[in-house]
């Protein structure tokens, strides 16, 4: 439950009832997009029994086009999964310079200059070489989430005597639709770490179970969260929920949130650059594994996100393009490609119609969503 769970209400504002059928429908695609895609680690052996095979999605991705293209596979994955993690690391610096600007109003700085702000507390990023690090800052991300979701549920159950079903849209215009489509699909998106995750638990036979539990949980979590926030405030749902609250719980929530974001930056900065030189390093090429070359990949993708950051200030366009883009494509269209490749002929009729079906609806959401979130960004900077 990212940080990202805080655009939901928006989305229901956007989309009415059909959001809360979005909430329900992505959990279960996403659950069963994570069930095939693990599938494909495995083979039969002569026995019959399955063996694991494959480690990780480039792993999957190679075996599907290693007749077609031996390195085809590894590049898609790889730039996927790299303007992703790119792209949330420019979702925290335009939520970090929201919520600045929202906590200080009576401070004349304009949210581009708090962006930058909060950008300079994270230059120390540079200096990361090691897993160890990251992972001691996200453990106090839980936390602080948890006390932020606590604070605005707790709000919003004072207000109940406010809620009306009738804030909810029955029409809804089409492009806004699309664009809450890649909402919901980004704040589900986990496919990218399921091999590993797979491959590190004791007992892989409890994947599938453990799946459907978290994603049915994360359901139950959205869908409470962003239904009760939205009945609070209803048409006035801003992009960021927290912004809706009242001042004296807006600056505490917002400064626990900018903590979060600050602490939640570090892991998708660092999984991104070590994938880009691990890349570049693969060659025997001794001045691209040199540690001056590592600083510097670091140093200019730190600088990428600011400079995005400052082009697009708008937390839920942005959000809805990335997972439009990227979200769709690692959570629905390469798992179910990559399940038809391998499996076809193991395959009975009806899966390889949910396959196609998960593929086509992907490809249609991830279509429209791209084409109204660039709309969207067009019409706010024209």
């Amino acid at each position: 439950q990212g940080i990202f769970v805080l655009g939901l209400p928006y989305a229901l504002l956007h989309s009415g009832y059909s959001g809360l059928f979005l909430i329900i429908l992505a959990a279960a695609l996403c659950c069963y997009t994570g069930k095939i895609l693990i599938s494909c680690l495995y083979e039969e052996n002569e026995d019959g029994q399955l063996i694991r095979v494959r480690d990780t999605y480039e792993d999957i991705a190679n075996a599907c086009c290693k007749k077609l293209a031996p390195k085809l596979g590894v590049i898609v994955v790889n730039v996927t999964q790299v303007t992703e993690l790119i792209m949330t690391c420019i979702l925290y610096l335009v939520v970090s310079g929201n919520l600045l600007s929202h906590s200080f109003p009576y401070i004349p700085v304009t949210e581009k200059t708090w962006s930058v702000i909060a950008f300079v507390t994270l230059l120390p990023c540079v200096f990361i070489k090691t897993l160890k690090i990251v992972s001691k800052l996200s453990q106090l991300c839980s936390l602080v989430h948890f006390v932020v979701v606590l604070v605005v549920m707790t709000y919003c159950l004072t207000q109940i005597h406010q809620w009306s079903w009738a804030k909810f849209r029955l029409s809804i215009d089409f492009e806004d639709f699309l664009v809450s489509v890649g909402v919901i699909i980004f704040s589900y998106t986990s496919q990218i770490f399921l091999p590993t995750l797979e491959g590190n638990m004791k007992n892989p036979g409890e994947f599938r179970c453990m799946l459907n539990w978290t994603h049915f949980l994360a359901c139950v979590l959205k869908t409470t969260f962003a239904l009760t926030a939205f009945l609070t405030w209803g048409e006035e749902t801003k992009e960021v929920i927290t912004d809706n609250l009242p001042s004296f719980l807006q600056t505490l929530v917002n400064l626990c949130l900018l903590t979060k974001a600050l602490l939640s930056y570090p892991l998708p900065f660092f999984a991104a650059t070590e994938i880009v030189y691990a890349c570049i390093s693969r060659g025997n090429h001794s001045n691209y594994r040199s540690p001056l070359f590592a600083f510097g990949v670091r140093g200019s993708f730190l600088l990428l996100t600011l400079l995005m950051a400052m082009f697009i200030p708008h937390f839920a366009l942005l959000m809805g393009l990335t997972g439009s883009v990227t979200g769709a494509a690692m959570t629905f269209l390469l798992p179910s490609v990559f399940h038809l490749k391998l499996k076809w002929k193991k395959l009975s009729f009806f899966e390889k119609c949910a396959d196609t079906s998960v593929f086509i609806l992907g490809f249609l959401c991830s279509l429209g969503g791209i084409v109204c979130s660039i709309k969207g960004m067009l019409e706010v900077f024209g």
